[in-house]
């Protein structure tokens, strides 16, 4: 039942239906009916009345052009599926809810001026990368800080664990998928086991990204003792509420421990299973003062979800760091929401290609970019700069993969080199940069990610945390595929006059 739901309130299902209307109305005027010669110059006004306000708007020029585009092409599915979206808005009272738990949320978080200090005395050159996190939405820069990068589901599972068995004040996660499977047991037993040592455990997962879960699995795990909310749950009569996603991958212990990156909680992710080929993804740990960031931002989704937060006593989890740690690097982990004006996944991404001197390797799923991170690229490797994009070479989804390598020419003739993991699906979201910065985290190179969903990532200036996310990346690279010009021109031009119109209405869809 929650599969049928899950297509009812999925865009495909909503345009097929859309498009068929249109078609009607098309045949309807062909045959001279009075309805289709009523309908549709109505239908034309309001395309043009409708582009020109979308035109107006102060959003990025794709989006503008892609919908544009659809409402004066076809007038009664663009105009229909914007009204819907609301130019990408999201229901009020989700917004509304969110806005007030980060708001609440900022109150927690400071900036120590000892480490705004060292910023300008160590990294001059790279400091500007933290300034925008800092100064538009509040997320400090954080010193004495210990990360681990691991470069494979399969690495990474045992550490998760055993950090996991170690807990005795609380245990946060936040995923966007969890499935059962042997990977989900493994852990849930580990949580039940806490919880009946007195642990205070915590679920958040998406609706959406969990529509594999029984409807009801959050009682579930509640009757257990482990206290359960739903992001977002699936309705299928609204279909526009289903846009934005909770994307974000987080677990927190005793607010000692940190996690974050591209895996899941699914059995896919450390490839106990096989779906797309070998499951290539990363994640990163962090222990130390920067964890206080991660606890907060759980939190606030938290707060959101449980609609009490006037009852929270958020101060029981700043517990005292049970160990100092005397590492060099700054972090600033942070989260992204499409409820306020600072888009914060595709700054941090932007900020990193613009002050990199020597390189910027790009782990991606998709690579479905806007203009502004087009140019960025080009202009880095235009500069000198050594840019290298590794996509997969299996997708998980045709239609983003398509619009991945309708990125590559472009790309490609403006000196950036782009490989295809040819194991099978590259599902890792980093960026490197020169051997000193980084990102990791939930948010991938697309519109979704930059704009509609909740994301996180961690900002880091940490020599032993880049090399260790760029050695990585070379050896994925030894497994991949070098995208030429030359593979471009033998794309069918069918192929490619479909990938040039899917490409077209990227950034809506």
């Amino acid at each position: 039942m929650r599969k049928i739901v899950k297509i009812l309130s999925s865009r495909l299902f909503v345009c097929i239906v859309l498009i068929a209307l249109q078609i009607w109305l098309l045949i309807s005027w062909l045959y001279n009916t009075a309805v289709a010669h009523a309908a549709l110059p109505s239908t034309e006004i309001l395309a043009i009345i409708m582009s020109i306000y979308v035109i107006n708007r102060q959003e990025d020029s794709a989006y503008k052009i892609g919908w544009c585009f659809l409402m004066l092409a076809l007038p009664v599915f663009g105009c229909t599926m914007y009204l819907l979206c609301v130019g990408r808005k999201m229901p009020q009272s989700l917004a509304d809810g969110t806005i007030h738990a980060n708001d609440r949320m900022k109150g927690l978080l400071s900036q120590d001026e000892n480490v705004r200090k060292d910023l300008d005395e160590k990294i001059p050159e790279k400091k500007r990368l933290f300034t925008y996190g800092l100064e538009k939405s509040g997320f400090p820069v954080c010193e004495h800080t210990q990360a681990q990068y691991f470069g494979s589901g399969e690495e990474w599972f045992p550490v998760f664990l055993e950090e996991l068995k170690k807990a005795r004040r609380f245990i946060f996660l936040e995923y966007f998928i969890i499935d059962k499977g042997s990977m989900w047991d493994e852990t849930l037993d580990v949580l039940k086991q806490k919880v009946k040592e007195g642990v205070e455990v915590k679920i958040i997962y998406d609706d959406f990204g969990c529509v594999a879960l029984p409807a009801r699995y959050d009682r579930t795990l509640n009757e257990m003792g482990i206290e359960t909310y739903k992001f977002n749950r699936l309705r299928p009569a609204l279909m526009i509420t289903m846009n934005n996603r909770d994307h974000r991958k987080l677990a927190i212990i005793d607010n000692q421990v940190g996690f974050t990156g591209g895996l899941n909680l699914a059995d896919e992710y450390v490839n106990r299973i096989t779906r797309f080929g070998y499951w290539r993804d990363s994640a990163l740990m962090i222990k130390g003062e920067a964890v206080w960031s991660m606890t907060v931002m759980f939190l606030g989704m938290y707060s959101f979800l449980k609609k009490d937060d006037d009852n929270i006593d958020y101060s029981r989890y700043h517990l005292p760091l049970e160990q100092a740690y005397d590492e060099t690097g700054f972090f600033q982990p942070f989260s992204d929401t499409p409820t306020d004006d600072a888009d914060m996944g595709l700054s941090a991404h932007l900020n990193l290609i613009n002050t990199a001197r020597k390189y910027v390797y790009i782990d991606t799923p998709y690579l479905i970019l806007n203009d502004a991170m087009k140019t960025a690229l080009i202009l880095a490797a235009s500069n000198g700069v050594d840019v290298r994009i590794l996509t997969p070479h299996v997708p998980d989804k045709q239609m983003a993969f398509q619009m991945t390598r309708g990125n590559y020419e472009e790309l490609l003739r403006g000196g950036v080199k782009i490989y295809e993991y040819t194991p099978g699906f590259n599902h890792t979201k980093n960026i490197v940069t020169d051997d000193d910065c980084g990102l990791a985290g939930s948010i991938n190179t697309d519109y979704r990610s930059y704009y509609l969903h909740f994301e996180d990532g961690i900002l880091f200036h940490d020599r032993k945390t880049a090399v260790s996310m760029r050695e990585a990346f070379e050896k994925g690279l030894a497994q991949s595929h070098q995208v030429t010009l030359e593979d471009c021109r033998k794309v069918p031009l069918a192929l490619r006059i479909v990938i040039s119109l899917v490409s077209l209405f990227a950034p809506l869809f």
